[in-house]
């Protein structure tokens, strides 16, 4: 039987931190960056909430090689645009140093409305994230994948891990952000839901309620898009280098295609609960690639790295029709290097400098490219 794979499409978002050149410390842009970035590549560079932030997304890319190619161009022109604006640039889920009570909040009805509902929590929210589009055939089939997926959200997290380091002290996890994040409504892993209509049946209610007043503020980790047909990972620390970008984006469009290819056949893969996949969550946040995660159907500990190599022969058959095989096999080098956050902290325990952590965040920037 042959299947589709076109319509699994590809679309990333990064944010990017911006710094001073000689404090590296975050650093205001007045949204200079944007308004000259919009110059360029229009409506793919967007202010954020905070002023020291700055958010890319591609278009819709047909495969991996497309992602590739546009993410560089991003940070390749977002990194000149602030050169010559006095700006440096650099992409770690948090500032290492930097505390979130100077930065400025950008003058927008949208950020004004959710920093007046969360309050400390939204003022705090300085973090830095990747998300990952994968396009779908209906918004049936997206409910179905979004619901298999959950179970692999930790491993890939583990992976992405890149923000060690919070306000200028060690936190002793891998990836701080999420912790920074959880403070907000509507985070974390969801719950399944038996069908899209009991999906949107919960989106109206919480409108209805005056809950939300758009779908776009369920943050969790995973979502069915309110006005596209993708399922949206939203759990990772944006990372240091696009190579990791994209090999992060791989892993998730093979996972959805391989869920599709089970479903063709009248297969699925087991579904998990919230609770027991949030607990493969909080070991990847602590331990990144170095810890355990729990195998739900051995009921045992397995080795963080070891089951990542399985959820690659997991995916296998579907890669080449993808046409992604080459960017996925950088997972190995993450395997290999460590995550950001191994690298950041390697950097900090040769130097015990801050500064110098940042910097080589910034160094990174545009690594590969």
């Amino acid at each position: 039987m042959l299947l589709n794979y076109k319509n699994f499409t590809l679309g990333v978002e990064e944010e990017y931190m911006v710094l001073d050149p000689v404090t590296k410390e975050l650093k205001s842009h007045e949204q200079k960056i944007v308004h000259e970035g919009q110059k360029i590549i229009k409506d793919k560079v967007k202010a954020e909430m905070h002023q020291a932030v700055v958010e890319v997304g591609t278009d819709i890319c047909r495969d991996v090689d497309e992602a590739f190619q546009d993410v560089s161009t991003l940070r390749k022109t977002i990194a000149e645009i602030a050169g010559n604006l006095g700006y440096q640039i650099g992409a770690s889920g948090t500032h290492p140093f930097s505390h979130w009570e100077s930065q400025l909040i950008t003058d927008h009805i949208r950020y004004n409305e959710i920093v007046n509902e969360l309050q400390e929590a939204a003022r705090s929210n300085l973090i830095f994230g990747l998300h990952v589009h994968v396009g779908m055939e209906t918004r049936e089939m997206a409910n179905h994948i979004a619901n298999s997926t959950r179970y692999f959200l930790p491993h890939i997290y583990a992976l992405s891990t890149n923000s060690p380091f919070w306000e200028g002290r060690l936190t002793g996890y891998k990836s701080f952000r999420t912790k920074v994040f959880d403070k907000f409504p509507r985070t974390g892993i969801p719950e399944p839901f038996e069908s899209i209509e009991a999906y949107d049946n919960y989106v109206k209610l919480l409108m209805k309620t005056n809950c939300i007043d758009n779908a776009k503020k369920i943050w969790w980790d995973l979502r069915v898009h309110p006005f596209f047909n993708t399922v949206e990972f939203r759990i990772c620390d944006v990372p240091m280098t696009v190579n990791e970008t994209i090999a992060i984006a791989a892993l998730f469009q093979a996972i959805c295609a391989k869920i599709y290819k089970l479903r063709s056949q009248n297969m699925n893969f087991i579904q998990y609960s919230r609770a027991l996949i949030n607990e493969n969550k909080w070991r990847a946040s602590r331990y990144g690639i170095d810890g355990y995660l729990i195998d739900f159907g051995k009921e045992e500990e397995i080795n963080t790295r070891v089951l990542i190599y399985e959820l690659l022969d997991f995916v296998d058959d579907v890669v080449d029709h993808l046409g992604s095989r080459e960017k996925l096999s950088y997972v190995h080098k993450m395997l290999e290097n460590g995550t950001g956050a191994d690298r950041q902290l390697s950097i900090y325990e040769q130097t015990k400098s801050l500064v110098r952590v940042t910097e080589y965040i910034n160094s990174q920037f545009l690594y590969g490219l």
